[in-house]
């Protein structure tokens, strides 16, 4: 069971921002400490529209929300229990819409760097990490 009303849950889901997410400020802050790169956001020609590219680099950085995304390996990566057939539906068509758009964008030449949110939250240092080594 919900712990919110319609009218509550309606009020905080369009809260939820697609573009300029906290994880992709985290991401692009980041970026920029590392000094080396010039990015571009939400670049529309791309399949996907990826968050973040680095042209001179060829790489696309998808920043995932684990919830939309179905993140498989994080707690918030599961389908609600309420509304179950809803929400299946959706995050699964998300889900094959990112796989599709990748194989997309590697076929076109592109290295692909898919970032979490709860690895950006819990462990940022492995993300500049990752960063790094583009």
């Amino acid at each position: 069971m919900d712990i919110w009303t319609p009218e509550k849950r309606s009020q905080v889901m369009s809260k939820i921002l697609s573009t300029n997410t906290k994880p992709e400020q985290r991401v692009r802050k980041m970026l920029s400490s590392l000094k080396k790169y010039r990015y571009r956001l939400h670049v529309e020609n791309l399949p996907g529209k990826p968050d973040i590219v680095l042209r001179k680099h060829n790489t696309a950085i998808f920043v995932h929300g684990c919830f939309w995304h179905l993140h498989s390996k994080c707690r918030d990566g599961t389908i609600p229990k309420s509304q179950r057939e809803y929400w299946e539906e959706k995050l699964l068509k998300n889900k094959r819409r990112d796989i599709r758009h990748i194989r997309e964008l590697r076929k076109a030449g592109w290295k692909i760097l898919r970032l979490w949110e709860c690895e950006i939250e819990k462990k940022p240092e492995k993300v500049l990490m990752k960063l790094d080594k583009i």
